[in-house]
């Protein structure tokens, strides 16, 4: 009897990193005289605004139609709109340089399937950020490709280390990632970092993928994070080859809504246009009008980084005095390096204390003889302020006794 016959490349899969830390925990009971708080995932945990979800209830009529792939007018001119006053990059063009997407998972992963050329005589290459978001490792191999990994150390200040690669190696990549605000350090790239990506996308060819999700929160009104489009236009340039990735999840509060959008390079988009046509990324249609609303508004994402930025501002003081960690750029992480292997010290806190964080290791790979997430966990405050100060209590606790 033959195989059965399946994608030779979903052997090169590895574990989902919730997976590992599900295997991490397995036996263990956590203290039951103290409250779980779980500060493991990035799933906020702030209320989704009323407003949003009347827009959503509102459409349900919608239901009853066909949407279409590139999404109703009126989302694409919202996107447009705050395109426009969040980076001030007037002019984007709603029907060629903004796709509407179910979250920007769903659209990283298409993206590497719609640009990835593996017929070229190579075996194309596509560049992540190490730690990174396991989405676009996947995405890789799955396209053809293989990957390379350019480390964020904190002794280089959470840079790219662009010389790791070969002349050889960057002639083959085709898809570079970039996250910015990173997840999870919550480096912000700097207008200069993004004149080096440009200028080795110029010279190979490759295209960029930039992806914000975490770009709107913040700790400071008067700077928001820098976007590589924004960056774009500060360097005189235009779209080519860059496209960006952003998301309603963190910014609205509304992660099972899976709404967010892609802009950028025309040509490129159009081509993601064609292959999502077939792949069925078609976005629902009461989905679609309480996005509308949603990027309509700027009071709640306000009110939402003020609750972070509360957040921050209590736990990181009360942490930096137990743990290597300071206040991020941005994003809601808080990357802490350990006294102890990280696998041990987060499987210890959830056993004697009842708190949850993610091990940095599942986060990275072993690059060039480092893992850059060992000895590193990732506590993400989403949990409501008094959640996070007992957390950070315990782990104060828990430190004292290593």
């Amino acid at each position: 009897m033959n195989p059965t016959p399946v994608n030779p490349h979903l052997c090169k899969l590895q574990t989902y990193p919730f997976e590992k830390f599900s295997q991490l925990l397995a036996g263990i009971k956590p203290n039951p005289d103290l409250r779980e708080i779980k500060l493991s995932i990035g799933e906020p945990q702030h209320e989704t605004p009323q407003f949003i979800k009347d827009a959503l209830t509102a459409a349900l009529g919608g239901l009853a139609n066909y949407p279409t792939t590139l999404g109703q007018p009126a989302l694409r001119h919202a996107i447009a709109d705050w395109v426009a006053t969040r980076y001030g990059l007037e002019g984007v063009n709603p029907d060629t340089e903004i796709i509407p997407v179910n979250g920007s998972r769903e659209a990283l992963f298409s993206f590497a399937q719609t640009v990835i050329d593996p017929s070229r005589g190579y075996v194309p290459l596509v560049v992540n950020p190490n730690p990174f978001y396991q989405i676009y490792e996947g995405a890789a191999y799955l396209a053809g490709a293989d990957t390379r990994f350019l480390n964020t150390l904190p002794e280089n200040g959470f840079t790219f280390d662009y010389d790791s690669l070969s002349d050889e190696e960057w002639r083959r990549v085709q898809l570079m990632h970039v996250c910015s605000p990173a997840n999870p350090t919550g480096k912000v790239l700097n207008l200069d970092d993004w004149k080096k990506i440009f200028e080795l996308s110029d010279k190979y060819g490759f295209i960029v993928a930039s992806d914000e999700c975490y770009s709107e929160i913040y700790f400071d009104e008067a700077n928001p994070p820098l976007g590589g489009l924004q960056a774009a236009k500060l360097l005189g340039r235009g779209f080519e080859r860059i496209v960006m990735f952003s998301s309603l999840s963190k910014r609205s509060n509304v992660p099972g809504m899976r709404s967010g959008f892609v802009a950028g390079d025309a040509a490129v988009l159009k081509s993601f246009l064609l292959y999502r046509t077939y792949h069925g990324g078609a976005m629902n249609p009461a989905i679609q009008s309480a996005s509308i609303a949603a990027w309509k508004d700027e009071a709640h994402v306000i009110a939402n980084r003020e609750q972070y930025r509360k957040k921050f501002e209590t736990v990181t003081p009360m942490l930096a005095g137990s743990l290597q960690t300071a206040m991020p750029d941005a994003s809601f992480y808080l990357w802490a390096r350990t006294p102890i292997p990280e696998t041990d010290f987060a499987r210890r806190l959830a056993a004697d204390y009842n708190v949850f964080v993610l091990p940095g290791s599942f986060l990275a790979r072993e690059a060039y003889g480092v893992n850059p997430g060992t000895h590193y966990v990732r506590i993400a405050l989403v949990a409501p302020l008094d959640k996070c100060v007992e957390a950070a209590s315990r782990i104060q606790q828990f430190v004292s006794t290593l």
